[in-house]
């Protein structure tokens, strides 16, 4: 049985999203990207979160799906605009029928690189290198995948 599963980095700005089938304990890529956010309101952008994380699910009918929790940033606002980011998120993937799982980024590194403290750029490799992908993928993209293949390895 393969489960497919759709990894979710959110952001106010750029939502990155991964897809990945998993089958016996091995991954293998399926789609990966970003969704950018091209209005200035936030409650736009949050409206075009979640068109396109629908689309996302429509086109690929992942089976489950991850997404990253929200850490403490140092900018109170920047915090709540994450928050809603990934609530809307969730919302789409509940009302798609997705049951949804929460990693925390230090959980997500462990999974992936080995260590909850790993760079961003030790986050792509290891995506790439796990993926077996050709190039290294663009940052939100792989931190995507990341969520995914941590779900895949619980």
């Amino acid at each position: 049985m393969i489960t497919r599963i759709l990894g979710i980095d959110p952001g106010s700005r750029l939502t990155g999203f991964g897809v990945i089938d998993v089958h016996r304990q091995q991954s293998k890529y399926v789609v990966s990207g970003c969704i950018r956010m091209r209005s200035e309101s936030m409650p736009l952008r949050l409206a075009e979160i979640y068109t396109g994380i629908n689309q996302i699910i429509e086109q690929y009918q992942p089976t489950i799906s991850a997404i990253e929790q929200v850490f403490m940033h140092r900018n109170a606002a920047s915090a709540i605009k994450l928050g809603q980011a990934r609530g809307v998120a969730i919302v789409a993937c509940v009302q798609q029928g997705l049951s949804v799982h929460e990693y925390a980024p230090t959980k997500i590194k462990q999974a992936v690189v080995g260590t909850g403290r790993a760079e961003k750029t030790q986050v792509q490799q290891m995506v790439k290198i796990l993926l077996s992908l050709s190039d290294i993928p663009q940052v939100d993209a792989a931190d995507a995948l990341a969520v995914a293949l941590c779900h895949a390895h619980h």
